[in-house]
């Protein structure tokens, strides 16, 4: 895979390969997110979206919630946001399957991080923005839904059947089925993602907001805790 030269995607490639090298299934996330990264870069390099700027803003102060949340556990478990603690808990468990691993970062990632990811870079324009603006900020949010659709194939023969050969029986038996499934999940957590963000920045109590977040990270958590039910 060819890479571009971007600060995210080396931060990414060097944990990999130390994870790689431990075998730590945390990279099983962070490969899936590191391609579906690469490849909205490559997106916005073919001029796709509305703003490319804006979008390539929102990939990096996406990247930097992922970063801190596992710094934090890296240095303090218990510091970490709980929806993370659950998904990084969870690959020191030798019996979680590759596909829990994988979820469950998806599953942090964006029904938690992509929530407050949003709402920061909404937040500078949210007063000025019209109707029309609004609407082009959502349809480049929902542009990122087609991106991770047309790469699901290549997380699995890549980065999931290596982990878990059983995947590659599954997509024998059901073609696509398993990966329109899993598409059509994500974006269904993005809808409500982005539907989470607009709730806060309409939000002028700052209470009410921080309530709001602490309740999506209650609810992302539940959801964590469906996919891994060991925990």
């Amino acid at each position: 895979m060819e890479i571009p030269n971007d600060r995210v995607i080396q931060q990414m490639q060097a944990l990999i390969q130390n994870w790689t090298g431990i075998n730590d299934s945390r990279r099983i996330f962070l490969s899936c997110y590191q391609l579906m990264t690469h490849n909205t870069l490559q997106a916005i390099e073919r001029d796709e979206f509305f703003d490319s700027i804006w979008v390539k803003h929102m990939l990096n102060r996406f990247a930097d919630y992922y970063f801190i949340a596992l710094e934090k556990y890296e240095t303090d478990p218990q510091a970490a946001p709980m929806v993370w603690q659950l998904a990084h808990n969870a690959t020191r468990n030798f019996k979680a399957m590759a596909i829990q691993s994988l979820l469950l970062g998806v599953n942090a990632h964006i029904n938690y991080d992509l929530v407050l990811t949003l709402v920061d870079v909404l937040t500078p324009e949210w007063n000025t923005l019209d109707e029309i603006q609004l609407r082009n900020r959502y349809t480049d949010h929902d542009r990122v839904n087609s991106i991770i659709a047309s790469s699901i194939d290549a997380v699995q023969d890549e980065i999931l059947e290596p982990a878990m050969p059983i995947m590659e029986f599954i997509d024998t038996v059901f073609g696509r089925l398993d990966e329109f499934v899993i598409s059509n999940l994500i974006r269904n957590w993005r809808e409500n993602v982005w539907n989470n963000a607009i709730q806060i920045l309409s939000m002028e109590s700052m209470e009410y907001r921080e309530e709001y977040i602490t309740q999506v990270e209650k609810d992302a958590l539940k959801i964590g805790r469906l996919i891994y039910w060991d925990a």
